[in-house]
């Protein structure tokens, strides 16, 4: 990687700014610290795999600051009880719609966008939260990894086929577009292997599987460290067409979640020993985890910040940090990119 790649040098530029933190250390280990976000009456946003956890606390947290959102899910049934079950919390009834979205085929997303697409003409903010966390390896029927469609391509054909809305919902007097992806710091789980140094240059690699006790660990990680590289490649290409979207990539924090422990459960023994440990001793409640998804979704300093906080990466509740090693490889990033546009390229999407 040289100096004069455009791409690094505005990586050099965004690490020169994390040391300014947006939210005093003092806040980031508060257990209830107060969001300041902006006006959200008029815009819509839409949070993917919102009807628990994170993500339904996102939506709570948005919905009940005056947006209209979209809660992107595959079970009917279970959106329609989640959203019941916000309104007996507090938000306002039609705040909130289910959009159905299945993620485990990228078809299927972007036949969610398509279906969207049919019913606003604008969007304000897209989420991309829903996850597999933990899961035995598998291929799906078009010979790639469940997870890395789950978490990573899914989206990604998700959020492509939406940046024709979004763009042109920037263009929109006050508008202020921003496209979440919650991440985890398990991407730093992945390190060069001997002499070898992660690779995403071919669908064989796209396809990692790992081995040993961690591999379930391990291919999550790298699902999220996906999605953070076409962060903050999504960034620099809007950035260099001079498209006002703020991109910005979440670890939403250590938070005990249903999905964390359904995941556990594929696992060796001593793994959902181990899991069950750490969620006990140092996760936290749900409630906490849809904080800095939705500072980064709506808040003010972002609003005031955009060049500051377009491509990071930030961890609760709110402060930017530089990532690993491998989430600042804009190589990496590049082969990402290209392998993941050959894939949807042989799949006709």
């Amino acid at each position: 990687m040289h100096a004069t790649n455009p791409l690094r040098i505005a990586r050099l530029q965004l690490e020169s700014r994390t040391h300014q933190h947006p939210i005093s250390d003092r806040r980031a280990f508060s257990t209830n610290p107060r969001l300041d976000l902006v006006d959200l009456k008029g815009k819509v946003i839409i949070v993917t795999g919102g009807n628990s956890g994170i993500g339904y606390e996102t939506i709570k947290i948005l919905s009940k600051h005056g947006a209209k959102v979209y809660m992107a899910a595959r079970n009917e049934s279970r959106a329609a009880a989640a959203i019941t079950r916000l309104e007996t919390e507090g938000v306002e009834s039609g705040k909130v719609s289910w959009l159905r979205q299945d993620l485990a085929d990228p078809r299927l997303a972007k036949k969610a966008a398509d279906e969207f697409k049919k019913k606003e003409r604008r969007l304000d903010v897209l989420i991309n939260n829903a996850a597999i966390v933990s899961a035995p390896f598998a291929l799906t029927s078009d010979g790639l990894s469940d997870m890395m469609v789950t978490n990573y391509l899914s989206p990604y054909i998700f959020t492509k086929s939406l940046l024709p809305l979004l763009k042109e919902t920037a263009l929109l007097p006050d508008s202020d577009v921003r496209i979440v992806n919650v991440t985890s710091r398990a991407h730093s789980f992945i390190k060069a292997e001997g002499s070898e140094r992660p690779r995403f240059d071919t669908v064989e690699a796209f396809n990692k599987r790992f081995d040993g006790m961690m591999a379930g660990p391990k291919r999550y990680a790298w699902s999220k460290l996906a999605q953070i590289l076409h962060t903050w490649r999504l960034q620099n290409e809007l950035r260099t067409a001079s498209i006002p979207i703020t991109c910005i990539s979440v670890h939403p924090g250590d938070i005990k979640t249903a999905s964390t422990m359904k995941g556990a459960e594929s696992q060796h023994w001593y793994i959902r020993i181990f899991t069950r440990l750490i969620v006990a001793l140092f996760c936290q409640p749900a409630e906490l985890g849809g904080i800095t998804p939705a500072f980064a979704a709506a808040s003010k300093e972002v609003a005031e910040n955009k060049e500051k906080f377009g491509g990071a990466y930030l961890i609760p509740y709110g402060k930017i940090s530089s990532g690993s090693e491998y989430a600042q490889d804009d190589m990496l990033a590049d082969e990402l990119w290209a392998t993941t546009e050959k894939i949807l390229k042989d799949l006709k999407l």
